[in-house]
């Protein structure tokens, strides 16, 4: 390509993931040689499994809106894009929001979310394809643009874009957008060649209270493996999808995935796949699954039958660092909240979100709120991350 922009550059709202071509939406994703150079929950197939098994779509309150920039012929950009009915799935929470809009005579509902369903990850928002270069944040802007002009058009409450980049809230924040700012607790591996090598890292009451741990999980009895690609069955998915039922009914009261989400994830994107399945005897009793790129470790759901001590702790953190330092893997996400996680090894790190409001005295409400939150919380990452288990020398700066 040149180094102009072409002079026809248009933007359409999709009604589905299939109206834009697998390749071309990956390549926008930052695809490269590899699937998993890219973060998998913004791979065109994670999206598609979403929507074929239903639980997108109209009936769930996640109608696809999403974004495709074209110019020459080519799409050159996407973001993935949601009118939505409620703030399920989300993970940035706006409740309060709906409700005081609400208290006050509007209708919050249905607002416009920029977002990956159910998935509390960082990941690319305005998706423009690398080799632009230069052009590229010229695109996003353009992106941005229509999305605000979509939601204008629509007339919504609001638009909301959850977990970008750093550097994507930014341009947002330049667009007019207001950010804000949450934490996640995120383990990092610098090196290890081994897990006792990375416990070496902590001060020595913390290095014996998780070996304690894992002692204490693993004599339960319970064998856990680790399945990816073809190694993972329609059995093991049943076993595993009773599992999330179980837990999210004891704890939520709503499972956002419908049971066929999973077999399509294996079947269209099973090398990103990782599951890690606790067995007693010949019955599956527990599991966690995580999806990888190929530089991240990313945990998402947990589920159980049993209630046994340490067992969530060894199968969602802990075997996590074990594969991560297997396959040399630099980072575990392993999803929101959870200071539990601190002492395991997992730290702070912001996560970001961005946001328009269409009108301005509510507007206003939310930005004076947004300023207050952003101090406290990287005063609450500043301390948190004092916290830790490591040694004073193996904390970042």
């Amino acid at each position: 390509m040149d180094d102009s922009l072409p002079d026809d550059l248009t933007v359409s709202v999709t009604k589905s993931i299939h109206e834009i071509p697998a390749a071309a939406w990956d390549a926008c994703a930052g695809a490269g040689a590899s699937p998993l150079a890219i973060n998998p929950f913004v791979r065109h197939a994670f999206f598609s499994a979403l929507e074929d098994s239903g639980s997108v779509g109209t009936a769930a309150g996640w109608r696809p809106q999403h974004l495709v920039l074209k110019g020459g012929g080519k799409i050159l950009g996407c973001a993935p894009l949601y009118l939505k009915s409620h703030s399920y799935g989300e993970y940035v929470f706006d409740w309060g929001w709906a409700q005081a809009y609400e208290r006050a005579g509007g209708r919050y509902y249905p607002k416009l979310q920029c977002a990956v369903p159910f998935t509390p990850v960082t990941g690319p928002r305005l998706m423009i394809r690398p080799d632009l270069g230069a052009h590229v944040p010229v695109l996003q802007q353009a992106l941005v643009g229509a999305m605000v002009e979509l939601a204008e058009t629509l007339k919504v409450s609001s638009l909301h874009v959850t977990f970008p980049t750093a550097e994507e809230c930014n341009t947002m924040t330049d667009a007019g957008l207001m950010p804000r700012i949450g934490q996640q607790f995120h383990w990092k591996n610098e090196g290890y060649g081994t897990f006792d090598d990375f416990l070496a890292a902590l001060s020595s009451r913390k290095r014996k209270n998780i070996r304690k741990e894992r002692e204490t999980a693993n004599g339960h009895g319970i064998e856990i493996e680790t399945l990816s690609g073809s190694d993972i069955t329609s059995a093991h998915w049943d076993a595993f999808y009773r599992f999330y039922m179980s837990t999210s009914d004891r704890k939520w009261g709503q499972a956002y995935l419908e049971r066929s989400f999973f077999d399509l994830l294996s079947e269209r994107m099973g090398d990103a796949v990782v599951l890690m399945m606790g067995r007693h005897g010949k019955q599956w009793v527990c599991g966690a699954i995580n999806l990888r790129s190929d530089d991240t470790l990313y945990g998402r759901n947990w589920g159980t039958m049993v209630d046994l001590p340490m067992l969530h702790f060894e199968v969602c953190y802990y075997r996590a660092i074990d594969y991560a330092i297997a396959h040399k893997l630099t980072w575990v996400e392993a999803g929101a909240q959870g200071q539990h996680k601190i002492q395991r090894g997992y730290l702070p790190r912001p996560t970001y979100s961005s946001h328009w409001i269409a009108d301005g005295g509510f507007r206003a409400a939310v930005a004076r709120f947004l300023e207050q939150e952003r101090d406290a919380v990287a005063h609450d990452i500043e301390v948190l991350t004092e916290m830790g288990p490591f040694r004073r020398e193996n904390v970042e700066t």
